[in-house]
C-alpha cells in the first residue's frame, strides 16, 4: 500500500489536473462545486493508474473525496493492492 505521503502527491496531481490549477489540501471540492460527481470517477480512475492501486467505489460517497486531505484518508481506508 503507498504510504501517505505518496498518495497525497498523487491527490494533488490528478486533482490539479482536473480543476486546472493548485489546490490548497483542505479546499473543498465536492461542496464547493469545483469537481463534479463525473469528476470523482475520473479522479478515482486516475489514482488507480498512478498509485497502481484498486479502489472499491461501492461503500464510498462523494463527501469522501471533499478535499485532498479526505481523499488521502480515504484511499488509505480502503485502499487494494
Amino acid at each position: 500500500m503507498p504510504d501517505d505521503a505518496t498518495v497525497r502527491s498523487a491527490a494533488r496531481e490528478v486533482v490539479a489536473n482536473l480543476v486546472s490549477r493548485p489546490v490548497k489540501d483542505s479546499e473543498p471540492l465536492i461542496s464547493s462545486g469545483t469537481i463534479d460527481s463525473l469528476s470523482i470517477l475520473k479522479l478515482i480512475t486516475q489514482l488507480e493508474k498512478k498509485l497502481h492501486v484498486s479502489i472499491p467505489t461501492e461503500t464510498l460517497q462523494p463527501d469522501d473525496f471533499d478535499s485532498v486531505e479526505l481523499i488521502v484518508e480515504t484511499v488509505q481506508r480502503v485502499v487494494r493492492v
